[in-house]
């Protein structure tokens, strides 16, 4: 009876983080951000965001409010809740990014205005991920970066010396990190130690296999009993796999491509830089998680921890995904209201 009532417990609390504070608070601050907040304000205090969701990841280390979790400290423990502020850091830093570039202009080419900054406000960001340690978020935060840098008009020459630095710091990782190499290493030999690193893998393969075309319907997984770990967070896709089959898998990937495609025509029709630089970060920071999530769970990627965005168990990144959703109609929303004025401009000459 004991454990009955810890795992409804557990549910419980899983279901307050997810849906109260994810589900209604980031509903809240979704429609806010869509319909209040003006995007000029947004750029204005980019830098001042940036550095409140720097602090407020930092504050991970202060003994007694960071919390760790399989060797890792990335939450804050508050009122009984926990957060994890990296999401926030994420979304700061491409606000930040996105105003920094877009007021370039052509001082984009000069390393001292281009280049320079963007290393060492990257450096600083990922050093935080990395002390948690966080390397996934990593990966993406300079993912979103870098395409944000490129977009702006940087030169070749700049996205090379980028890139080489990136693949000099995944090797240092790769030394320093002993369990990325460990993830690697199942990534090329995916049949070996089924029992240990490559169990997730094996057992995610199994449940998505096993799902056919149509699934075994809703909450008739059985690979979510004891055989797949992480069933509502990293290995959801595998179990909606399981019973969605492989029609509702595909959907799944469609919706996101939707998101993507959809987002980046509002990225492109927008008339202010600032605006279609910050819809692109927040466009690839929502799909490029979830595709990296999607393309782990078939083997396609090496095993990660990050979420299917709007799937996966976690209040916080539901919330910020609402928060990023809300900005970029936002940003649509602002395009579609300069585009009328100007065409009332026009008709009135």
């Amino acid at each position: 009876m004991g454990g009955v009532a810890k795992e409804a417990t557990g549910l419980s609390r899983s279901v307050l983080s997810q849906f109260v504070l994810g589900l209604v608070a980031g509903g809240l601050l979704c429609f806010f951000v869509s319909w209040k907040l003006n995007l000029t304000w947004v750029k204005k205090y980019a830098f001042i965001l940036f550095v409140l969701s720097f602090i407020l990841t930092a504050l991970v280390f202060v003994p007694g409010l960071g919390k760790t979790v399989n060797g890792a400290r990335r939450w804050l423990s508050l009122g009984g809740q926990t957060i994890q502020p990296s999401e926030f850091l994420k979304v700061g830093y491409i606000i930040f990014s996105a105003a920094y570039f877009a007021g370039l202009k052509e001082k984009i080419n000069n390393w001292r205005y281009g280049l320079l900054p963007f290393l060492a406000i990257l450096l600083l960001t990922l050093s935080l991920f990395a002390l948690q340690p966080d390397m996934d978020g990593a990966m993406i935060t300079a993912l979103c970066g870098g395409i944000i840098f490129f977009v702006a008009g940087a030169k070749w020459r700049d996205i090379l010396i980028i890139s080489l630095c990136g693949i000099i710091a995944a090797g240092v990782l790769i030394v320093w990190k002993p369990y990325i190499k460990d993830r690697l290493y199942n990534y090329i030999y995916p049949a070996e130690n089924s029992l240990g690193i490559g169990y997730q893998l094996q057992q995610s393969l199994i449940a998505i296999g096993s799902g056919g075309l149509t699934g075994k319907g809703f909450g008739q997984s059985v690979q979510k009993f004891k055989f797949l770990p992480e069933t509502t967070s990293d290995s959801i896709f595998a179990i909606a796999g399981e019973e969605f089959g492989f029609v509702g898998a595909t959907t799944i990937i469609a919706l996101f491509l939707v998101l993507m495609v959809r987002g980046l025509r509002i990225a492109l029709k927008s008339p202010d830089k600032f605006n279609g630089l910050l819809v692109i970060g927040l466009v690839i920071l929502l799909v490029s998680q979830s595709l990296v999530n999607i393309a782990s769970m078939i083997g396609v990627f090496p095993l990660s921890g990050l979420p299917l965005i709007f799937f996966s168990k976690g209040g916080t990144s539901l919330l910020v995904a609402f928060l990023a959703v809300g900005l970029i109609l936002n940003a649509s929303k602002s395009a579609r209201g300069q585009r009328i004025i100007k065409t009332q401009s026009i008709n009135s000459i």
